[in-house]
C-alpha cells in the first residue's frame, strides 16, 4: 500500500515534468513576444513560464484522472 503511493507520487511528478515539457516546447513556436510592448522581453518570459505551468499541468492532471477512472472502471462489474 505504501509503496503503490510512493510509485503514483513518482508518476504524478514524472507526468507533469513531462507535460510541461512538451508545452514549454509547443510555446516555443509561439511568437508571444510580438503581443507585448518593445524591450519587455522579461515579461514574455514570465508569461510563458506561467502559461507553461498552467497548461502542463491541466494536461497532466487529465490523464491522470483519465487513468484513475479507467482503472476505477473495473469495480463497476
Amino acid at each position: 500500500m505504501i509503496q503503490e503511493l510512493g510509485v503514483q507520487a513518482f508518476m504524478n511528478i514524472a507526468s507533469h515534468i513531462i507535460f510541461m515539457i512538451i508545452t514549454w516546447q509547443v510555446l516555443q513556436a509561439v511568437r508571444l513576444d510580438e503581443i507585448f510592448k518593445k524591450n519587455r522581453i522579461f515579461e514574455a518570459r514570465v508569461v510563458t513560464i506561467f502559461l507553461t505551468i498552467a497548461i502542463g499541468s491541466t494536461v497532466s492532471h487529465f490523464f491522470i484522472d483519465l487513468i484513475h477512472w479507467t482503472q476505477q472502471i473495473l469495480y463497476l462489474f
